[in-house]
């Protein structure tokens, strides 16, 4: 079964790491909602306003915190656990997890009431793990979430998906603590290229900038022109910069914390 047929079938989604731009998941997802009433939950730092009319929880989190996310989902949908996994969810400081990655735990709490009646649940993993710094841990993690919770997984990533499938090593890491990106940031969305940088009214407002304004987005010894575009249904501290390739332009963790400029005429 491909990843849209295991949606389409789903009656309880989650999707995680991912801003969800992809058309044909997007669309296999509202479909899943109107055919089957599925609950739909979307786990990300930006909220999607192209999905707010079919989503039924927005878990929002902070940039950076997925480790702490994963061990959150596999506290509150494992079950049959072996006793070394046990033991990892038992240790949790589940308060301090909550509170650095702004995502309580009633959250989570709400989101497995609307799974309890469902027979097909899916969970969608997203690129936004590959090069977060812990990534190694988060793949354990998510093994064992398929491991022990009724949850099928869709991994966007073809080299993660295999990572996840062939993880024999459960030697889980204490969770690191929780590093906070403050100011303004950029989230690198993979697709399309675009001379667009989509920024919040808030973003404009700190970065001391303003709609139309041609701006360098910089990053320690990189540096890009874009054309700042403020959007109305976006919100926050983090803009939107659409790439084509992966390895464009600031490699590594799709978040970065970044300097705008306003390019002087």
């Amino acid at each position: 079964m491909n990843k849209v047929e295991q949606i389409l079938k789903s009656d309880f989604i989650i999707s995680f790491a991912t801003f969800l731009e992809n058309e044909e998941l997007k669309n296999s997802i509202e479909q899943a909602v109107k055919n089957n009433d599925a609950k739909f939950v979307y786990m990300h730092p930006i909220d999607n306003s192209n999905l707010k009319s079919f989503y039924s929880q927005l878990i929002k989190y902070e940039v950076g915190s997925e480790e702490g996310i994963v061990a959150l989902l596999l506290n509150s949908f494992s079950s049959n656990c072996d006793e070394k996994t046990k033991e990892f969810i038992e240790d949790l400081d589940l308060g301090y997890i909550s509170a650095e990655s702004s995502a309580g735990e009633e959250e989570f709490e709400e989101a497995f009431e609307s799974s309890s009646n469902s027979k097909i649940k899916t969970l969608i993993i997203g690129d936004d793990i590959l090069k977060h710094q812990r990534v190694e841990n988060i793949i354990k993690i998510v093994a064992l979430i398929k491991k022990y919770s009724d949850f099928n997984l869709v991994v966007l990533n073809e080299d993660l998906e295999q990572k996840i499938n062939s993880c024999i090593n459960f030697d889980l890491e204490e969770l690191e603590e929780l590093k906070s990106f403050n100011g303004t940031l950029i989230y690198k969305l993979i697709g399309q290229d675009s001379k667009e940088l989509i920024v919040s009214q808030t973003f404009a407002n700190i970065a001391k900038v303003a709609d139309n304004n041609e701006v360098f987005v910089i990053f320690k010894n990189e540096k890009i022109k874009k054309i700042l575009k403020v959007d109305e249904n976006l919100h926050g501290t983090i803009a939107i910069l659409k790439t084509k390739n992966s390895k464009d332009i600031f490699n590594g963790y799709s978040y970065k914390q970044v300097k705008i400029e306003k390019v002087e005429v």
